[in-house]
């Protein structure tokens, strides 16, 4: 597995497509912000988005549940709810998994046992 690098972002994304565009760092703010609420307007209306080559955002329905405090032992009732999901596509999945066998040497990606 990779390892963990610095996480990236929204104002990185914002300085990168910026960068990449000409476009203002305010303008292109706006349109990222835009296109989150979009993304968020359309899974609180109960729709998935598909953005084809890249994956889709989901809702799942979460059941209520019986859990189990790990430090206590004690049942506790998990109420029901909805869980926002993201799956990535296969053309994702095979770009990332080239990306990361050509960065890893094989010797980290394989696990020998004792």
């Amino acid at each position: 597995m990779a390892a963990v690098k610095g996480n990236i972002t929204k104002k990185d994304i914002v300085e990168d497509i910026s960068a990449r565009t000409g476009l203002t760092q305010v303008d292109t703010k706006a349109i990222v912000e835009c296109f989150l609420d979009s993304i968020i307007k359309a899974m609180s209306n109960g729709n998935n988005i598909e953005i084809r080559g890249f994956g889709r955002f989901k809702i799942k329905e979460r059941k209520e549940r019986l859990a189990r405090n790990p430090r206590t032992g004690e049942s506790v009732k998990v109420d029901a709810g909805i869980k926002p999901v993201f799956e990535a596509s296969r053309e994702l999945t095979k770009l990332l998994n080239d990306v990361v066998s050509d960065v890893i040497p094989e010797e980290m990606t394989t696990r020998t046992d004792g």
